[in-house]
């Protein structure tokens, strides 16, 4: 089968790696192309792996309704030159923009939506848009993938789409032979992987950690708009030689194998990939009481939630876990069985390729063959 995926940046973030996995489930079984508004991390990889890669300049994230008429017919045409027989659409605008001219050439769609327009976080504009639009986008829709319940739930309370049409499906990540042994360091590591946006709060964490009393070292993974206040803000606690900024890195999951705690600190998510590569690497989990995060995360098996905001808490699970190096073994042992369990990316691409199956009946072939890569 053909399948066109379509998203607009191509930036190294949860929703690209997500669409990354796809392309390498996939890419053997399935002729894949990919559409996107920008060169950048997601395009080379997929031209490493040999799929087909088709910019579209005019495919930006921000709001642009001229910019967007021309996008839709640029991915129009796209369609109608390369003749997919799914097209599978990942964020909001790729899903608003790819669904219609899906519609206009008549070829089946679905949609992954990793966060709603009209969540939290997103612009005044598209809050205000965005139900509509994706009302719309939906009805032109085969099948709406969530992410997670939570994301599920957030649509139907706004009539997206029927409750039969949304179907949820949670991350998964790639295996990989990188372990860590959190009980096993005198000077306890602590690492955040995420980008650094408004979206996420590693400034909350520097400011937790700056009460500690116990030793520690933490590693903030990623880069974006946010990190100079947060190298600043680290000058200005004194914490220089206890906090390193490592950048965006590709080796994420050796980083994790040599820590002892990993923390998300955000305001809100879909369903973060990093929690699942944590729980992956065998780590303890404290992440923001938060949307997807407490579907991923059981509280006090494999890791502590936290009130969004509370500072308070915060500190408080970590000097617990910077003293007790069993506890972190012992939520890091139940992370990986859940793991294991709930999360890996084979379990992901059965659920996606039973959608697949269901919106083009002709797709069915041999899972087993598929999946065991």
């Amino acid at each position: 089968m053909n399948i066109l995926y379509v998203i607009t940046r191509a930036e190294m973030g949860g929703s690209q790696m997500h669409l990354l996995d796809l392309l390498h489930g996939f890419r053997d079984r399935h002729d894949l192309s990919l559409a996107t508004g920008e060169h950048g991390f997601l395009t080379e990889e997929a031209a490493r792996l040999g799929v087909r890669v088709h910019v579209l300049p005019d495919l930006v994230q921000p709001l642009r309704p001229h910019r967007d008429a021309k996008a839709l017919m640029s991915t129009y045409g796209l369609i109608r030159r390369t003749r997919p027989d799914l097209i599978h659409c990942h964020t909001s605008k790729a899903g608003i923009v790819g669904r219609t001219a899906a519609r206009m050439a008549r070829v089946p769609a679905i949609f992954t939506a990793h966060t709603w327009s009209f969540a939290e976080g997103t612009s005044p504009l598209w809050k205000l848009v965005g139900t509509p639009c994706e009302r719309l986008a939906a009805r032109w829709s085969e099948s709406i993938i969530a992410v997670s319940e939570s994301n599920r739930s957030l649509a139907l309370r706004r009539r997206v789409a029927p409750g039969g049409k949304i179907v949820t499906v949670h991350n998964g990540v790639l295996d990989t032979v990188h372990r860590a042994r959190p009980g096993a360091s005198i000077v306890p590591r602590i690492v955040m992987v995420a980008r650094f946006a408004a979206q996420k709060n590693q400034a909350q964490l520097i400011q937790a950690v700056a009460g500690v009393q116990q030793p520690f070292h933490l590693t903030f993974v990623g880069d974006g708009p946010t990190r100079p206040a947060a190298e600043e803000l680290t000058r200005s606690l004194g914490l220089q030689d206890r906090v390193e900024f490592a950048g965006v890195r590709t080796d994420t999951d050796r980083i994790l194998s040599e820590s002892s705690i990993f923390v998300l600190a955000t305001n809100w998510e879909g369903f973060p990939i990093t929690i699942l590569e944590a729980m992956r690497a065998g780590l303890p989990v404290v992440a923001t009481d938060v949307d997807g995060v407490r579907e991923a995360l059981v509280d006090g098996e494999t890791g502590c939630l936290y009130p969004k905001g509370a500072m308070a808490p915060l500190r408080s699970i970590l000097q617990a876990l910077l003293i007790d190096p069993a506890t972190r073994i012992r939520l890091g042992q139940a992370g990986r069985k859940r793991y294991e369990a709930e999360f890996t990316r084979s379990a992901m691409l059965r659920k996606i390729l039973a959608v697949y199956e269901h919106v083009v009946p002709g797709m069915r072939e041999s899972q087993s063959a598929l999946l065991s890569a």
